[in-house]
């Protein structure tokens, strides 16, 4: 007996077949709503939810666009449904009739000023994520009341065929020409003790006494970005406390597990004592990347200035001097 598909593992949409006459010029414009909302969540079901309708009703909706247009226009991915060349070009042309109509609707609702709309979707690591995006995020729903914004929050690589979000933080340089990237800043990690720690085992005075002490960082095996591979900045250490989440490290480190390697923007706010700061002052980039189809979305582009904003308002906390 066959197992159930899930909404997500359904076969998608088909293409219209090679003798099939079609007319792209019949196609419904309101079918250009589901293809975009697929575009920006990757997932049938999260389109469903963003759109107030049923998953199947977005399946039905863009298989009926794709046979409108004779061409496949999502595939399967390894992350979610990804856009084919032709569904990235249909999207963005798709997102000025999307303005258009939003426009219209300020309009109607005698905005003078023109509101965002819709839903921007930015993943960032946990800490970076919390500290700075969280803030930009605000501000920019602060602005446009009308807009949703979500953040989602992990240290990982970026997939090669991004899908799932409309900008990404990420620590390292990202490597896709799906992905329209741009260094946003530097941070500074350093080591970290507290005074208890410091109190029952004595303060490091050099690099080398750091294999006498027991190290908090991220778990190695588990580790997906190659930039904190701590074996590039302190080789033969090995953490004695990991976590893949870095809030977990800070705890650890307050609480005496050892000395934490820890991003100073997050470290500056407790009680910890940096050491060997003249030694250890690992910088790492954050670079912002957008998907390609995402770029010239008013929205996106609100949140991409308010990150700017943001940053260039607290680079003493990433950089400290």
């Amino acid at each position: 007996m066959m197992r159930p598909r899930s909404p997500d593992e359904s076969p998608g949409p088909q293409p219209a077949g090679p003798h099939r006459a079609v007319d792209p010029r019949k196609l419904r414009a309101d079918d250009l709503r589901y293809l975009l909302a697929v575009a920006r969540t990757g997932r049938l079901v999260a389109a469903a939810d963003a759109l107030g309708v049923d998953h199947t009703t977005v399946s039905r909706r863009i298989t009926a666009l794709e046979k409108s247009v004779g061409q496949r226009l999502i595939e399967r991915g390894r992350d979610g449904w990804t856009l084919t060349d032709t569904g990235r070009a249909v999207s963005e042309n798709a997102r000025a009739i999307e303005e258009a109509l939003n426009r219209v609707a300020d309009t109607v609702a005698g905005q003078d000023s023109p509101s965002l709309h819709g839903t921007v979707r930015v993943t960032a690591p946990d800490g970076f994520g919390t500290a700075f995006v969280t803030p930009a995020l605000v501000q920019v729903r602060r602005r446009h009341p009308q807009l949703q914004v979500e953040l989602i929050t992990a240290t990982r690589q970026l997939a090669l065929r991004p899908t799932g979000f409309d900008l990404a933080l990420v620590i390292g340089v990202p490597s896709s020409s799906r992905l329209v990237t741009e260094h946003l800043t530097e941070y500074t990690l350093g080591l970290y003790a507290c005074d208890d720690y410091l109190a029952r085992h004595g303060r490091p005075r050099t690099v080398a006494e750091l294999r006498d002490h027991a190290l908090v960082f991220y778990i190695e095996s588990m580790l997906q970005v190659g930039d904190l591979d701590i074996e590039r900045h302190l080789p033969g250490a090995a953490p004695a406390f990991s976590s893949t989440n870095v809030f977990a490290q800070l705890e650890a480190t307050c609480q005496g597990a050892g000395i934490g390697v820890l991003p100073a923007f997050l470290a500056q706010r407790t009680q910890l004592r940096r050491l060997l700061a003249d030694e250890i002052d690992i910088r790492l980039p954050i670079t912002l990347a957008v998907r390609r189809e995402a770029v010239t979305h008013p929205a996106v582009r609100a949140v991409w200035t308010a990150l700017r904003q943001e940053v260039a308002e607290r680079s003493a906390e990433l950089i400290p001097g």
